[in-house]
């Protein structure tokens, strides 16, 4: 994959603003802006020069985010890869930034099926948005999203999702007379709740516990189980018929 780096004193326009990264190279483009307190930290990674542009024009001036420059990218709290399709470069970036970094995984991807559901999962790839979709309030929200631990999927992907892990459930387990519950009913409740696409406050007013209650039991399950997150939670849960 090639990344492309600018930087707020150059303009993003310019030839001369950006590096062209030799193919395959795993280095990430980001912006240099002014850190303000309580941004999160963001570093974008891209295929190109026009998939990097678009994502950063809109983001750079967007209070809630700060974007990292190349050699600040240890300390992102979200990495957020730009892409036009899942293919075997864009899968074995994303499981090499599961394994060498601390941040939350967001895909921003053109072109997408639904076969790819399973493998983005296991890369811990926490949100995906389309790029059709990409605006500027929506990447936002996907970022802060996964700032908070959170997770960001559309809808039909999701039903996609549900209808696979339904199938294997039918297919493989229940022939075998097998479970593989490792979820209280409190916790597969809720990850229910997570799968429908409510957020904590809506947990807690539904489950009739309070949204501390539903962090620490969703805590709970991430930590126990190794996961990343409430995406990823969703994601292993579904995929080994626990809900």
């Amino acid at each position: 994959m090639t990344m492309i780096e600018t930087t707020t004193h150059e303009a993003v326009g310019a030839t001369r603003s950006v590096q062209a990264r030799p193919r395959g190279s795993a280095e990430p483009a980001a912006v240099r802006v002014n850190v303000k307190p309580g941004r999160v930290q963001v570093a974008v990674y891209a295929e190109d020069i026009i998939l990097h542009t678009g994502v950063v024009q809109q983001l750079r001036h967007r209070p809630e985010v700060e974007l990292l420059a190349e050699g600040d990218v240890a300390r992102a709290q979200v990495s957020l890869m730009v892409v036009d399709g899942l293919n075997d470069a864009v899968t074995d970036r994303l499981r090499r930034l599961r394994l060498n970094t601390q941040s939350r995984t967001g895909l921003v991807v053109g072109h997408f099926e639904a076969g790819g559901l399973q493998t983005i999962i296991e890369c811990g790839v926490g949100a995906v948005l389309r790029r059709s979709d990409a605006d500027q309030d929506r990447l936002v929200h996907l970022i802060t999203a996964l700032a908070n631990g959170e997770g960001v999927m559309p809808g039909d992907l999701l039903g996609k999702l549900l209808d696979r892990v339904g199938s294997l459930q039918r297919t493989m387990l229940d022939p075998r007379g097998l479970t593989l519950s490792t979820l209280t009913a409190r916790e597969a409740e809720m990850l229910r709740l997570v799968a429908d696409g409510l957020d904590t406050s809506e947990i807690a007013a539904e489950t009739s516990y309070s949204e501390r209650t539903v962090k620490n039991v969703l805590h709970e399950i991430t930590t126990r189980l190794g996961l990343r997150n409430r995406a990823h939670a969703v994601g292993y849960a579904m995929r080994h018929g626990l809900i």
